[in-house]
């Protein structure tokens, strides 16, 4: 019998290219860490400072959620959104994305792991990222982690993304470290997962790609009090005492 005859599908296309961003976006970005500098004095910029800089620089809408793998939505797209620090961000060929709390307690109702092998245990915590992979996956088409390295001094920056992905427990060996913390590695034994049993940390150390867009900033004067609330025309009608 031949095979019936089917419709193509066409498969629902994001935004743009695994690490291509919009021309302008990079511009948008150092603007808005500029912006930070700017107005702080300091140089902080923390995780939904991040997102809110990120979403804006591709036309994005910033939706903070509790799984962070979804902070970012753009059509069938979205994105969670990191930052990690490095000496010098434009040479730096891995970092280590902390994921949040794989809790094996709250998760399996287990409080602790004995009697349970390294693998086992690296199993079950895999298991916990892949769950809320999973459950991201059923709403968007595309699912991708978007990255800043920066400076101490958020002098210099780097920007990659990369797909967010299951995880085969199968591919990889875990291990305790000599600070009993488990380690999973691939089969060619690179470093690739690490799980802290008190916090229930789980990170994932990611490659940077070729592709990742690095740049330098100019440290911006710092806005001072006066000039904010002049340039904003604030006087004593913008107060009411109740």
């Amino acid at each position: 019998m031949e095979p019936p005859r089917i419709r193509n599908a066409n498969k629902v296309q994001p935004p743009y290219g695994l690490g291509e961003f919009p021309s302008n976006s990079v511009y948008h970005i150092a603007a808005g860490i500029v912006y930070l500098l700017a107005t702080r004095g300091e140089p902080r910029l923390e995780g939904p400072d991040w997102e809110r800089i990120f979403a804006e620089s591709i036309g994005a809408e910033w939706t903070p959620s509790n799984i962070g793998l979804d902070d970012v939505r753009l059509g069938c797209c979205c994105w969670g959104a990191k930052t990690v620090k490095a000496g010098k961000p434009a040479n730096a060929k891995r970092v280590r994305l902390i994921s949040g709390r794989n809790s094996l307690d709250y998760s399996y109702k287990r409080s602790d792991s004995r009697g349970q092998t390294p693998d086992k245990i690296g199993a079950m915590v895999m298991g916990i990222w892949n769950e809320r992979v999973s459950s991201v996956r059923n709403r968007f088409a595309h699912v991708r982690t978007v990255v800043l390295v920066k400076s101490n001094e958020l002098s210099e920056c780097a920007v990659f993304e990369h797909e967010t992905i299951r995880y085969d427990a199968d591919q990889y060996s875990w291990d305790w470290n000599d600070r009993n913390n488990l380690e999973g590695v691939d089969r060619n034994g690179v470093h690739r997962f690490t799980w802290q049993p008190h916090g229930s940390q789980f990170t994932i150390i990611e490659d940077i790609p070729e592709n990742r867009i690095a740049f330098q900033l100019q440290k911006p004067p710092m806005l001072s009090h006066d000039q904010v609330l002049r340039d904003i025309g604030f006087d004593e009608s913008w107060i009411k005492i109740i």
